[in-house]
């Protein structure tokens, strides 16, 4: 399969940050069917009970990735400000709610607190275009770094990447948020890619775990995050299975990833426009967070 950066139909995506952190709005004003999958032991999310498949609610308007850890959960207001002034929500009785859903990394690295506020996600939204593909230190990736268990002085930056793969006439496209505690490693080579260093060199987190099992790495300080776009049709209960299997694509490229020191989270929303069939569709997931993950690094 081609690897392409494109966002599927029905979607838009929009970033704001300063130096420190950010966030990054994913939009679907139409509405989107939502599944989510959530793995790492310190998680910070919103609205993911929702997004259950025995809960009512079937579709979703917005996916915000925020930097700030718990406090950039406030960003989400903003974007509802924003959706809710276009009339895009929920409709009960005369009101219209925006259903956005959430997760946030730990970004709080500098002396002073920085974390994006209700005014960051309403111009995050406000600027949501269908081709803003920037990748690296943007929204929610400002703040992002890889390779924590020495502390920030071993880590290397990081990022948000982008990746999509066609599957007939749809298409599955990542957006990833890589702060992980684990290196990213290349699946085609082995070679760690960007990770914890001493000295300039990679230590290889997993092999400096088992050597040094009181390495104590500070609790919830990482977290890899992020949204598979699709414009196929499929159910709730199938977004959910694929924000399950997308996290294939994290444990091909972060070791170790999904540790109790990580807030693991993965998204999948479908516009529902084009036929595909849903084996492949499994498999195209894997391979857009994988490279979206690298992307993120590079």
């Amino acid at each position: 399969m081609e690897t392409i950066k494109k966002l599927p139909q029905g979607f838009s995506i929009g970033h704001e940050n300063d130096e420190y952190t950010g966030v990054t709005a994913i939009i679907c004003s139409e509405g989107a069917i939502g599944g989510v999958d959530v793995r790492g032991g310190a998680p910070g999310t919103h609205e993911t009970d929702l997004l259950r498949n025995e809960k009512m609610m079937q579709k979703i308007n917005a996916v915000a990735l925020c930097g700030g850890s718990a406090f950039g959960m406030g960003a989400i207001t903003g974007i509802m400000k924003c959706l809710h002034e276009k009339g895009v929500g929920y409709p009960i009785d005369n009101k219209v709610v925006p259903i956005v859903c959430g997760a946030v990394i730990y970004d709080l690295n500098d002396a002073e607190y920085h974390y994006p506020t209700a005014e960051s996600g309403y111009k995050a939204a406000s600027r949501a275009t269908s081709d803003d593909l920037r990748q690296g230190k943007v929204g929610v990736g400002v703040g992002a770094t890889v390779g924590k268990i020495l502390g920030m002085s071993g880590a290397c930056p990081s990022g948000i990447g982008i990746a999509g793969v066609r599957v007939g006439n749809a298409l599955v496209t990542a957006i990833v948020c890589v702060n992980a505690l684990g290196d990213v490693t290349d699946p085609k080579t082995g070679k760690i890619v960007a990770g914890a260093k001493a000295n300039g060199q990679f230590i290889d987190t997993k092999r400096f775990i088992l050597e040094n099992v009181s390495s104590n790495p500070p609790f919830g300080t990482n977290t890899t995050i992020g949204c598979v776009l699709t414009d196929a049709k499929i159910t709730k209960v199938q977004a959910n299975k694929l924000a399950s299997v997308a996290h294939n694509g994290l444990a091909r490229t972060i070791s170790p990833v999904h540790t109790d020191f990580d807030g693991d989270a993965l998204f999948c929303l479908s516009s529902c426009k084009e036929e595909a069939d849903f084996f492949a569709l499994e498999i195209a997931v894997t391979q857009a967070v994988e490279q979206a993950v690298l992307n993120a690094v590079k």
